[in-house]
């Protein structure tokens, strides 16, 4: 495993927000709320763990730190995980991970008001089951239950996480956090460049596997959010809120759905769906500064079948992408005795949300009893080995 720390030119930042000011109310108890928050899905890492250890102190520290105006973003960790393609990941230190949930739970219920539900991802209740389930009730709607024919219209941002214009997204949050304190500490966050000051974790030529042009390193300083941190995820639905507002309010789609970048729209018409097609690819660069990306552009019937969030939604029933489903196998075949437990379980997890996932689950069953597993009658989990 490499570690290497890096720093690279100053660029852009907003300063450290005071607490001169009295918008800057907030208790040790919120900050206490914010670690807890932060360490239910993190508490086993390195980081986590040194917070931990002097957990009284180190609120205290940070919560002064917030409150002179003196905290400033620390180191990250940079990555590369493999699956289900290479990809470049930033992830904060455990302290500023815990200041991201403290601006979240500040300020994001009143996002969240105002965001259509066909906005998935990251959002409280609306994971892939949501949208899923949703996108199978739109196209039943469209269709009269299958029964007459429909189009879909499916689209993908390019290169959405690293081509996101902070400048823009600034300007979306300061429309909706009136209090300048809390507007700073939200500019703080946005505006840190993690590549000032990073940690590189394993193997180096892992990040040969990652096109140039999906690197944050290689975008200029306006450009792109980390991808792995609650902030970045958060951030990116403010930003694509104004996209599906001009779907919803300008082109009048009755049917529109979004996860992250991938959406869809829904249609009698393929006529109106190309119509669409050419409104949205004029908004984006004039709006948002961002473009579609055309291999990914796809305008065809439903009937074919619509792949979505890992699904794919056809007449009277939903299977699991067949891609998923091979690499679910093919992985549990290969990997270390220690993780299957954990792996198939989540696999299943996962096929469960289909409703036609019995083949696809008793496939998975197979590969797991070839490593000595047991699997329980309905195929929907296994036990661990005994010893």
């Amino acid at each position: 495993m490499a570690t290497r720390t890096t720093t690279t030119a100053r660029t852009r930042a907003a300063p450290a927000p005071s607490a001169d000011h009295p918008d800057a109310h907030f208790t040790l108890d919120q900050l206490a709320v914010a670690y807890f928050d932060c360490r239910r899905t993190k508490r086993n890492t390195p980081s986590a763990l040194v917070f931990e250890q002097h957990l009284e102190r180190n609120l205290i520290n940070l919560f002064d730190d917030l409150q002179d105006g003196s905290y400033q973003p620390g180191q990250s960790i940079c990555f590369v995980v493999t699956r289900p393609k290479a990809r470049e990941v930033w992830a904060a230190d455990f302290r500023d991970r815990v200041v991201h949930h403290l601006l979240y739970n500040k300020i994001s219920p009143r996002f969240y008001a105002s965001f259509i539900k066909d906005t998935c991802a990251c959002i409280p209740g609306r994971g892939t089951m949501y949208a899923a389930k949703r996108l199978e009730a739109k196209i039943r709607s469209v269709t009269q239950n299958w029964a007459r024919p429909a189009f879909y219209l499916k689209c993908d941002l390019a290169n959405f996480f690293v081509a996101i214009d902070k400048d823009v997204l600034r300007g979306q949050i300061a429309a909706r956090v009136s209090e300048p304190w809390w507007l700073r500490l939200a500019e703080t966050i946005l505006f840190h460049d993690p590549r000032e000051n990073y940690q590189l974790r394993g193997a180096p030529e892992l990040l040969a596997r990652v096109p140039a042009h999906k690197r944050l390193v290689n975008q200029p300083a306006h450009l792109g959010l980390p991808i792995g941190n609650l902030s970045s995820q958060f951030f990116a639905n403010i930003y694509l809120d104004a996209l599906d507002q001009h779907a919803k309010h300008r082109i009048g789609a009755k049917h529109y759905i979004r996860y992250v970048d991938d959406f869809l729209l829904l249609h009698e018409s393929p006529q109106w769906l190309g119509a669409a097609l050419a409104s949205i690819n004029e908004f984006l660069p004039r709006v948002l500064h961002a473009n579609l990306n055309p291999t990914k552009t796809i305008l065809q019937p439903i009937a074919r079948g619509v792949d979505f969030v890992g699904q794919v939604i056809k007449p009277w029933h939903s299977r699991t992408r067949r891609r998923t489903v091979h690499e679910a196998t093919s992985r549990i075949a290969g990997i270390p005795a220690d993780d299957v437990f954990a792996a198939a379980n989540s696999y299943f997890g996962l096929l469960r949300q289909a409703d036609s996932s019995h083949a696809d689950r008793a496939a998975l069953a197979r590969a797991v009893m070839r490593r000595g597993h047991c699997i329980n009658g309905a195929l929907t989990k296994t036990y661990r080995k005994s010893s």
